[in-house]
C-alpha cells in the first residue's frame, strides 16, 4: 500500500479555523498495492471539509441513515462537509488511487458556491484531468516542507483545483474523458516543440489516433484545429521577440521554427495585419534586452 500525506504546521489533529478565508489543514494520496482493502468509518464526521478525489479505479461510499452503498469511479470527486458521517471503503483489486484534501475557512460556503461546487451532493463529475493529481501532488509537499508562505500557496491550490472543476462542469464533456486527456496531452507537446516540424498525421499515430478523430476532437475543445494551434504559439512567441529583443526577423524566423524568413514575414503579416518590421515598430514597450 502507497501512502503519501502532509499535514500542516505537521499536527494530524483536525481543526475549524476561520481566520482566514481558505485554509488547507492537510492533503494525500492512497494506492492499494497490496492490502486487500482499506476501509473509512468515522461516525461523526469531522470539524472540516473533506475532498476526495478518485483518479483510477473505483471505490464504494455509503451515504445517508440507510447507508446505501454507491459506487464511484475514476473521474469524480467527493465531498463531506463538517460532521457529516464518512464511510467508505477501497478494494486493492480496483486498484484504487485516491487523493483527498482537508479544509476550512471563513468563505468556504461562499468560496464553493462560486466555484459552483455543488453542497447539496456528495458526488459529482470532474473528468480524470492529469492537472488534478499535480495539484495534489503540489499540496502535499508543501505540507511537509512548511516552506514561507506555503499556507497561501495551498489556498491557491486549491482554489485551482477548484476551477478545474467548475470549468470542467461549464464544458460538459463527461462523455469523452479520454478525449480530453488527449488534447492536454497535445497542446502540452505543441508548446514545448512548436519549433520543431510536425506532423500531425505522425502524432495521432504515435497515439493511437486516427488523424480525423484527433482533429476534430482537439477543434472541440480548443476552437481551433491543432495545425492553427501551432500556428497561433508561433505567432504569440514571434510577437514577444519583437517586442522585447533586437535579434532580426532571421533570427526570430528561425527561433519560432521557420527556415524561411520571407515565408515567416507572410504567414505573421496574414495573422496580424503588420510585418514583423512594423509590428516591432508599433510595438507598446520597446524593452529591448542588451549584452
Amino acid at each position: 500500500m502507497y501512502i503519501n500525506s502532509g499535514y500542516r504546521n505537521n499536527s494530524r489533529v483536525d481543526f475549524k479555523d476561520k481566520s482566514k478565508p481558505l485554509i488547507v489543514g492537510s492533503s494525500g494520496t492512497y494506492q492499494l498495492l497490496t492490502r486487500p482493502k482499506l476501509p473509512t468509518w468515522r461516525p461523526k464526521g469531522r470539524v472540516d471539509y473533506q475532498l476526495l478525489y478518485i483518479a483510477a479505479g473505483k471505490a464504494y461510499f455509503y451515504f445517508g441513515e440507510e447507508e446505501e452503498e454507491q459506487l464511484v469511479t475514476a473521474g469524480h470527486m467527493v465531498l463531506y462537509k463538517p460532521r457529516e458521517p464518512q464511510k467508505y471503503i477501497y478494494y486493492g483489486k480496483d486498484q484504487t488511487k485516491v487523493y483527498w484534501v482537508h479544509f476550512t475557512g471563513s468563505e468556504v460556503k461562499n468560496i464553493l458556491k462560486y466555484y459552483n461546487i455543488p453542497l447539496s451532493e456528495h458526488v459529482f463529475f470532474t473528468g480524470t484531468s492529469p492537472n488534478y493529481q499535480w495539484l495534489f501532488q503540489q499540496m502535499i509537499q508543501e505540507l511537509q516542507m512548511c516552506r514561507p508562505w506555503y499556507e497561501d500557496l495551498l489556498s491557491m491550490l486549491l482554489r485551482h483545483i477548484f476551477l478545474l472543476i467548475n470549468r470542467q462542469t461549464k464544458e460538459g464533456h463527461k462523455s469523452n474523458t479520454y478525449a480530453q486527456e488527449e488534447v492536454e496531452r497535445a497542446t502540452q507537446y505543441f508548446n514545448e516543440h512548436y519549433n520543431t516540424p510536425i506532423s500531425i498525421e505522425e502524432y495521432a499515430a504515435s497515439r493511437h489516433m486516427s488523424t480525423c478523430w484527433f482533429i476534430r476532437n482537439f477543434k472541440q475543445y480548443t476552437k481551433m484545429t491543432p495545425l492553427q494551434y501551432i500556428l497561433s504559439i508561433r505567432i504569440a512567441n514571434a510577437q514577444s521577440l519583437l517586442e522585447t529583443t533586437l535579434y532580426s526577423m532571421t533570427e526570430i524566423a528561425s527561433i519560432v521554427g521557420y527556415d524561411n524568413p520571407l515565408y515567416f514575414s507572410r504567414i505573421f503579416k496574414k495573422q496580424t495585419g503588420l510585418s514583423p518590421s512594423e509590428y516591432r515598430k508599433n510595438a507598446p514597450a520597446q524593452n529591448y534586452f542588451h549584452e
